[in-house]
């Protein structure tokens, strides 16, 4: 019967792989383009209510993009910002009013 070396078995060899970094999401601004038809207070409303800002801070995006003339409504995952200029757009144009919402890749700092 052959002996059994378990004495001197030292195991199995691993190698240690380098972990694999998982790239961030790329981010992308949802715009907000001025024109001069759409209300003041339909944009807060809209910033308000697709994308959950509270009436202070839309206020101030509001103002932002009526003196400038553009202004950054939020900044998210691809799909998530361009469903929400969807959005704005459908809502827009529901009200009849010509509000342009774009969306742009963020700029990788």
């Amino acid at each position: 019967m052959a002996q059994r070396e378990t004495q001197h078995d030292r195991g199995v060899i691993t190698e240690t792989r380098p972990k694999e970094k998982l790239k961030k999401p790329r981010l992308y601004k949802v715009l907000f383009h001025n024109d001069d038809y759409t209300t003041m207070e339909f944009v807060v409303w809209v910033l308000m209510s697709v994308f959950h800002h509270d009436e202070a801070t839309a206020t101030g995006i509001m103002m932002h993009v009526h003196k400038s003339g553009i202004g950054v409504a939020g900044i998210y995952p691809r799909d998530i910002a361009e469903t929400r200029a969807a959005r704005v757009e459908a809502l827009a144009r529901g009200h009849e009013f010509p509000l342009r919402c774009t969306v742009e890749e963020e700029e990788c700092g």
